[in-house]
Formats: C-alpha cells, structure tokens, sequence
C-alpha cells in the first residue's frame, strides 16, 4: 500500500494511493500520523485500518501535483516533536566516496585504515547480526526537527554560508511513538538527505555541521514490507537537460547493515522514545553527484525515484541569503 498526504481547502488530507492518476482520501483528521495512532490503539495493522476508512470519492493524483498542493507523506503538528536524523556508510560501496573525502591512503593494514573504512569494515563484519541479537553499532548524525523537513515538489533551501548542496538519494523510514513508549515503523519513503559535501570534506569532525541542512522525502509512503533489492534513478536537471544521472542501488540485499539492526541503534535511547514524538530516519547511500566532482547551483532540480515508490521525489534548489555574524543577545 501505498499513501501521500496534501492540503485541499486549507485542511490535510491523507489518501491511498490506486494508480499513478487516482487517490482515494481517508476519512480521518490529522493525516496519516493520527491513523497510525488509532491503528496502535486498536491492535490492527495500518493498512488495514486504512482500508476499513476510505472515503467513497476518488481525486486526481495529477491535479494534487500540478496545484503544487503535495506534503510529506507523514507530518506532526508539533515539529518541534519530530526528530530527523540518520545513519551513514550503511551500503556496500558507500565507504569508498567517505574515505576519499577524508583522506588519500592506501594499503590495508588496520593502522592505514581511515575512521571512515574502520567503521564500514565493522557493518560488513558485523551489521547483520543473528535474529534477538545486537550488530555492529553503525555512524549517527542528527540533521533537525520537523521545521528542517521540505515538501515534495518545493524548493529545498541551501544554507548562505554552505559551501555545498548536494543530494543524497536514500530510503527513509517514518516512526511514531506509542503511549506505550515503544517506537512503531509507519512505513518508507523515497528521500533527499540533503548534505553540505564540501565542508564534510574538509575534515571529518566537520560531519555534524555538514549534515545540518534541509531535507525531503516522499511524496509516496509504503506501507508494509520492504523489498530486499530496489534499484533507483538520481537525476540533475539543469534547465532543459539532464546535467548528471547515476543509478543507485538500496535494501538490504545491497546494505551492510540490516534496517532491524539501525532501528535498534537509534531508538535503544530512551529519550527518542517519547510517546506521540515521529522519527524521519535517513538510511544511508552510496551514490552521490558529488563523488563524480559535479557542482550544483541554485535552480537545479533533483529527482529521484524508484518505481516500488510510485512518482518520482523532485526538489529545485534555492540559496538562502546569509544572515552573516551571528550575535547573541545577553539577558
């Protein structure tokens, strides 16, 4: 199943999505959030719950779009109570592009290792562990709350003082925290982890800056199972043409961690369980324009896709004017 969410006289609509042209709304207030909450409450699976709560009427998928009326498949109306973050060097291939912005070393000895190669040596060795055990303990970076978090189809703003705007085309998982204090797995989505690649380069301990950036995900959640193997598509369109293209692969067949194993890492603290928070976690990729010395600029479009998720994720970039210094007022 799979479902988007969007605005229609000023109010929030959730629907299931029936082809690429058609969606049928949910009869429910507060999105898909709040029909996750009632399905937690009554000990029923999402899906179903949707199911037993669709309206009679159908409307244009393709009107949503063109009315630039989309949101994120899932919203809180508290973003403040929402945390997005994620987990890196997760894909096998991933490590490489890292290590090579870090630094220029060769040979394997264990001391000629940069940090980067050690902790991806540690998700192949040991991201997958055996069922009811723990794997290895993978990167972690936090990028905002809900105020970071971009619609599909709208402009994602780089930073003034970014030296960088690159994509980062990843799966997402989507999270809300029961009453019970236990996190529950909403669904998937397509999504941009938007990164300042540029100033992670210029020293690693630069990541968390680097990762502080606007993001988006969507337009599309899944709902249930996730394929084990999904081939996507990362575009850059630049004007009338496609200035740079790579595919990318994703799920855990191409992971060197198992998503049980990230889930497990993120929320084994206790203070990302906090009933009624969300959770946009951003997986990991191994594909990035960057590694391949492309350069964005403002007006770029990214699309990205992966026909298990429906339509495609497209962001225009737009620079934000630098605030400049920065000064605290004293009390």
């Amino acid at each position: 199943m799979r479902t988007i969410q969007y605005t229609k006289g000023g109010k929030l609509i959730a629907a299931k999505v029936i082809d690429n042209d058609t969606v049928q709304p949910i009869n429910v207030e507060g999105g898909i959030i709040a029909a996750a909450q009632n399905a937690i409450d009554e000990n029923v699976s999402l899906a179903d719950w949707i199911d037993s709560h669709l309206e009679q009427r159908t409307e244009s998928y393709q009107l949503i779009v063109d009315e630039e009326r989309l949101l994120p498949p899932m919203t809180h109306s508290q973003p403040a109570q929402c945390l997005v973050s994620g987990t890196g060097l997760t894909h096998l291939g991933s490590a490489d592009t890292r290590s090579n912005m870090h630094a220029q070393m060769s040979g394997s000895a264990e001391s000629q290792l940069t940090d980067s190669m050690k902790i991806f040596k540690l998700g192949v060795e040991g991201g997958k562990p055996e069922q009811g055990k723990v794997g290895a303990l993978p990167e972690w970076f936090y990028k905002g709350d809900g105020h970071t978090i971009v619609a599909p189809g709208s402009s994602i703003p780089a930073h003034g003082f970014s030296l960088d705007a690159g994509e980062e085309p990843e799966l997402v998982g989507l999270y809300i925290i029961g009453n019970d204090k236990k996190p529950y797995r909403v669904g998937f989505a397509i999504g941009n982890e938007f990164s300042d690649h540029v100033t992670e380069k210029g020293n690693y301990l630069w990541l968390a800056h680097s990762k502080l950036q606007y993001s988006s995900f969507g337009p599309e959640l899944l709902i249930g199972d996730l394929p084990e193997n999904l081939t996507g598509q990362s575009l850059i369109h630049r004007g009338d043409k496609t200035a740079w293209n790579k595919e990318f692969l994703t799920g855990e067949a191409n992971m060197s961690h198992t998503i049980s194993n990230l889930e497990h890492h993120h929320f084994k603290y206790e203070q990302f369980c906090q009933p009624g928070h969300m959770h946009v976690h951003y997986f990991g990729t191994s594909t990035l324009s960057f590694a391949d010395e492309f350069t964005t600029q403002a007006g770029d479009i990214f699309e990205i896709s992966i026909p298990e998720f429906g339509r495609s994720l497209c962001n225009r970039i737009s620079k934000n004017v630098d605030a400049g210094l920065i000064s605290v007022n004293v009390l």
